[in-house]
């Protein structure tokens, strides 16, 4: 597409733990998109280090030791972006305020999942 801009975006750790470890769905489809360049996809230190110690911690060391290598593809392909100011929303996921300070640093949306989503509403629901 030339002369169009890409979407830049922030994606959130569950999006990327459910590519990498399951089949099919819209998590996949985002990934798929992240390594084709089809989008600018904005990751911070932090960020990249939650990817990390979170699908390591919930992997089996086989299953970490054969994903790991596709983390690092996806990480090379990202835009590394400078923390300059931290929001530090303090939600209840301290991962998600690495995910909220890099797209404001970025300028870029955030990708979540709905599983995510939904957790969050029944929580305000108080369910």
């Amino acid at each position: 597409m030339p002369g169009s801009a890409l979407l830049r975006i922030v994606v959130d750790t569950n999006v990327v733990f459910e590519d990498l470890t399951k089949q099919g769905g819209a998590s996949g489809l985002i990934v798929d998109a992240w390594l084709a360049g089809l989008m600018v996809v904005c990751v911070s230190d932090a960020l990249a280090y939650e990817y990390d110690d979170v699908l390591s911690r919930q992997l089996s060391e086989e299953r970490w030791s054969k994903l790991k290598p596709v983390l690092g593809q996806l990480l090379n392909v990202a835009q590394y972006t400078n923390i300059y100011f931290s929001w530090r929303p303090t939600s209840p996921d301290a991962g998600d305020d690495l995910v909220i300070d890099c797209a404001m640093n970025a300028s870029a949306i955030v990708v979540t999942s709905i599983f995510e989503i939904s957790r969050v509403q029944k929580s305000r629901w108080g369910c």
